[in-house]
C-alpha cells in the first residue's frame, strides 16, 4: 500500500512540474488518504502482533 502513496506522489509531482494543477492536486489527495489508511492499518498489525503473543 505504501507503494501506491510514492506512485500517487510521484505522478502529482509530475504533474505539477507540467502545470497540470487539477490533476496534482488529485493526486496528492489520493496519496494523503492512501497513506493515512496504510498509517491505520500498520498501527493495527503492530497492536495485534503484540496482543497475539
Amino acid at each position: 500500500m505504501l507503494r501506491w502513496t510514492i506512485t500517487f506522489v510521484v505522478i502529482a509531482l509530475i504533474a505539477a512540474i507540467l502545470g497540470f494543477g487539477g490533476i496534482a492536486g488529485a493526486a496528492a489527495g489520493i496519496a494523503k488518504v492512501i497513506f493515512f489508511i496504510f498509517l491505520v492499518l500498520f498501527i493495527a498489525s503492530l497492536f495485534r502482533g503484540l496482543v497475539k503473543k
